[in-house]
């Protein structure tokens, strides 16, 4: 397991304007810049869940923006129909892709964390911000849109579990895509799931791609 790193480190990558129609094979993350900053205990499974919900809570900037943000993401889920719709309204699903898993979760960035709702499914790793960003557009003047992200399950090179070393109750989970941008999802009230969908999804991509592969040769022999 690695460790969640307490300083910052020096690499930082920009993502300055929106990309809503990005091809289903590229890395997307909308809005200003991301950094790439480079054990829960078994007894007492009520206080470690405890223990999440609080630190899901204190990474907001105040309870009142944390609040706000969750009415905010709640009637969205209430409008569409639950997160499966959002999910596919925001990002778009394929015919047989599913989702496995949405977790309101937080992703590291330069501002700080931001809370959101992180999707899995079958075809790709995505984070919807509860609340819309302030950042600057092309043009160089301020904008508001939701910050997301969108990693194909195919781009993934490597999936990590970390935690932070002065506190082992903080666990991260690390994506490292294959140009070797690195994601970090943290504050998560199921984390064991999360990681579990997360791998799965990642397992079921591998296989189907061996699928494809295994039918692409007998083919071949074939003709």
């Amino acid at each position: 397991m690695k460790s969640f790193p307490t300083t910052s480190p020096g690499r930082f990558i920009s993502f300055p304007h929106l990309d809503d129609d990005l091809p289903q094979n590229q890395i997307s993350v909308d809005s200003y810049s991301f950094i790439s900053k480079g054990k829960e205990n078994d007894t007492g499974k009520s206080s470690s869940f405890t223990c999440r919900i609080h630190d899901h809570v204190k990474m907001g900037p105040n309870l009142s923006e944390i609040l706000k943000g969750k009415l905010s993401l709640g009637a969205r889920i209430i409008q569409e129909g639950g997160r499966g719709n959002i999910f596919k309204n925001v990002f778009g699903m394929q015919e047989k892709e599913q989702l496995l898993k949405a977790s309101q979760c937080y992703l590291y960035t330069t501002a700080g964390p931001i809370a959101g709702v992180l999707f899995i499914s079958t075809e790709k790793v995505a984070f919807y911000s509860e609340r819309p960003i302030t950042f600057s557009s092309v043009t160089g003047e301020l904008a508001r849109a939701p910050y997301k992200v969108l990693i194909p399950i195919g781009r993934i090179k490597e999936v990590n579990e970390s935690q932070n070393v002065n506190n082992v109750e903080q666990k991260y989970i690390e994506i490292v895509t294959e140009d070797d941008s690195e994601f970090w999802f943290l504050g998560f009230l199921r984390f064991e799931k999360a990681l579990k969908n997360l791998n799965k999804a990642i397992s079921m991509s591998n296989h189907y791609q061996k699928e494809k592969i295994h039918h692409g040769c007998v083919h071949c022999e074939k003709w």
